[in-house]
Order: C-alpha cells, then sequence, then structure tokens
C-alpha cells in the first residue's frame, strides 16, 4: 500500500460519515419516486388499474428489507467479514452453479439468472459482486508480497476470476462478468499490483471481452446498434433511440414528474435498465446532473474512508471501502453511459436506483460494511478498541 498522510484527529465529530449516508438517502429516494412514475403504464397494462401501484409496492419492500439486512450487516465488524470471506465466496460460487441447473434456476427473456424463493427471485451474480470485493481484497493482503510475481501472485486469482465469468457467462450475464471481473483487477491495482502486470491482465481482459462480443450475433448486433442507432431505429438501435428521445424531450429542468411519453411502451425496461432516461425526460438536465453528483460523493467518500483505514494500517478494510466505490461508481458509469449512448447498450441496473430487490438488498448491504469501515476508523482515531 502507498504511504499516506496523517489524520487530523480533530476532524473526527461525529461517529457516522454524513455526507456518504444522505447522498445514499436522495438515490433510495429519488429511486423509489422514478420507479413509481417509470412503472405506472406497465402495472396498470399487467394488473389492471388498481395495480397501478405494484411496482412501487415491491421496490418498497424490497428497500425496507436491503435496510433491515444492512442493519444486521453493520452489526459484524470487518475482522468477521475477513475470517469468513472464503466461506461466503464459496456460497456464492454454490449459488451460481445452482442456478444453472434445470428445475433450480429461473429463466426470464432468454438468461437463467434468477433462483425462486416463493414470491421473489434472488439473483446469485449480484450478491457475487459484493463477495468479489471481500475476496479479493482479502486475497490481496494475503499475498501482498507477490503481487509482482505472475505465477505466485497474480495467476491463482485470475484463475479464480476465469471460473467466476465462466459460470456468469453461462446464465448469460456478461454485464455482471464485465463489473466482476472489473472489481477485481482494480483491487489488484490498487493494492500494490504492478503496472506492468496490471497493463496485461487488462489487456488479456480486454482481448477475452472483444472476443466474447465478436463471437456472439445478438452482441455483435449491439455495438452495431450503438454505432448508428438510426440506421435501424426499430431494430438493433430500438432502445437507444428512444432513450435518446427522451433525454432530448427532458431538456434543462425535463417535462415534469410523470410526464415521460417514452415510459408509455416505447422505451423497454423503462423502470429497470432504462430508469435513468426516464429520469431525464421527466426531471431534465437538472435531475441527471443531481444522480451524477451523488454517485460521485459516494465515489469520493469511498475513497476517502479507504485511504484513512489505509493510514491506520487496516488494509483489507481498506481495499474493501475502495472496492466498493469502483463496483458502484463502474456500474453507474455502464449504466448511465448505455443510457446516453455513450456504451453499447448491456442490462445493467443503476445501483441504490432501478427496480429489483436483489440489487437493492446487496446494494445496502455494500453501504452497511462501508459505513461500519468509516465507524472503525473514526473508532480508532478516538482511541477506542473495536
Amino acid at each position: 500500500m502507498i504511504n499516506q498522510p496523517a489524520i487530523n484527529r480533530q476532524e473526527i465529530t461525529t461517529d457516522f460519515d454524513f455526507y456518504l449516508i444522505w447522498s445514499a438517502l436522495v438515490l433510495l429516494s429519488l429511486g423509489l419516486v422514478m420507479v413509481y412514475s417509470a412503472s405506472i403504464a406497465i402495472a396498470e397494462s399487467e394488473y389492471g388499474e388498481s395495480g397501478s401501484y405494484y411496482y412501487l409496492i415491491r421496490h418498497s419492500i424490497y428497500l425496507f428489507v436491503g435496510l433491515v439486512i444492512g442493519f444486521f450487516a453493520f452489526q459484524f465488524p470487518m475482522r468477521t467479514w475477513r475470517e469468513y470471506c472464503p466461506y461466503l465466496f464459496l456460497v456464492g460460487t454454490i449459488l451460481l452453479i445452482l442456478v444453472l441447473i434445470p428445475g433450480i434456476g429461473r429463466e426470464i427473456n432468454g438468461s437463467q439468472r434468477w433462483i425462486p424463493l416463493g414470491i421473489v427471485n434472488f439473483q446469485p451474480s449480484e450478491l457475487m459482486k459484493l463477495l468479489m470485493v471481500i475476496y479479493a481484497s482479502d486475497y490481496v493482503v494475503r499475498k501482498l508480497a507477490y503481487l509482482d510475481n505472475w505465477r505466485k501472485g497474480v495467476l491463482p486469482i485470475v484463475a479464480l476470476i476465469s471460473a467466476v465469468g465462466f459460470l456468469l457467462l453461462r446464465e448469460p450475464d456478461y454485464g455482471a462478468f464485465v463489473v466482476v471481473t472489473g472489481i477485481a483487477v482494480a483491487i489488484m491495482f490498487m493494492g500494490g499490483m504492478s503496472l506492468k502486470l496490471f497493463i496485461g491482465v487488462t489487456g488479456l481482459l480486454v482481448a477475452c471481452l472483444s472476443l466474447l462480443i465478436i463471437s456472439v450475433s445478438y452482441r455483435s448486433s449491439r455495438i452495431d446498434g450503438f454505432l448508428d442507432p438510426w440506421a435501424d431505429p426499430y431494430g438493433k438501435g430500438y432502445q437507444l433511440s428512444h432513450a435518446l428521445i427522451a433525454f432530448g424531450r427532458g431538456e434543462w429542468f425535463g417535462v415534469g414528474l410523470g410526464g415521460s411519453v417514452e415510459k408509455l411502451f416505447y422505451l423497454p425496461e423503462a423502470h429497470t435498465d432504462f430508469m435513468f432516461a426516464v429520469l431525464a425526460e421527466e426531471l431534465g438536465f437538472v435531475g441527471v446532473a443531481t444522480v451524477m453528483a451523488m454517485f460521485t460523493c459516494i465515489l469520493v467518500r469511498a475513497f476517502s474512508i479507504g485511504r484513512t483505514a489505509a493510514i491506520l494500517e487496516n488494509y483489507f478494510s481498506a481495499l474493501v471501502a475502495q472496492g466498493i466505490g469502483v463496483w458502484l461508481g463502474f456500474q453507474a458509469f455502464i449504466n448511465m453511459g448505455v443510457n446516453m449512448g455513450v456504451l453499447p447498450t448491456k442490462g445493467l441496473t443503476l445501483p441504490l436506483m432501478s427496480f429489483g430487490g436483489s440489487s437493492i438488498v446487496v446494494t445496502c448491504i455494500a453501504l452497511a460494511v462501508l459505513l461500519r469501515i468509516d465507524w472503525e476508523n473514526r473508532q480508532k482515531i478516538k482511541g477506542l478498541n473495536v
């Protein structure tokens, strides 16, 4: 780990980082409002006029469950997370295998990514994002002396990432594969992997991703639709063209909450993958800038918390905090980029905001872990044992 400057102990006046807390609460609250707004039309078409609140109610339940589980996750010290991370990672891997077994995993729209749990479906790939952050952080700390050695330090975790990636691609969940591998490589680099090996691993990853795109027709067609969505606005470029129309209609201040036209069956996945486009249409540039600012704040605070943990020589906690920041920031960047036509279309939710129980619950747990790291930092700065 890189040497860090000293801490000003007088700066620690509270037990929690309220910039982080309020940024997360703003995104969660705005997400709740936008899920309702973006889902009204589809809910009424599926469940009648009386069912317009269907997705709002489910999202509210997911949010409540996520906050409750997050509260309990906060109670566990980071040494406990580190002690049990190999077992947790093993459980996550087993779940990725189970979801592929016919009769256990549930297939929706050609992808087998969910395990039915009664009235809800659980998506193991969302949990694997958090588990990869924790396991990769522990691995890097344990192998710190070998991070410049390909065979002893880098190859074992590359093999592990490849195994997890294979399971994710079997679902298939290309988006989760990109995020999980990106998290692991970023944590290795932040932990001290040499620039030479980092460039080599990144180059290998880019080559594999490119091969995966060109080897499957529907993925390569998405690239074509991304490069020129207007060439085939009713086919390859349908989602992106309507997302861009939504952004164009939003202008500076939007058409008003609830006033989106694109969510009326023009824009697919309006309450999940493309909710950001509906937000842009209804709240305009101001709404888009607010969301970006909140995610930026979370990213900055995560890295600041990690830096403080590194100063206190809690390197595992430091990497977990920064890994969570990379994960949330990277996934938010991909979702926003897809909605704005900066990146090819990919099915990834906007963390803390899009409809989806697994995503909301796991992200709440991740924020609880991040708050726990910050709380432990503050207690140690005050001279208290945790």
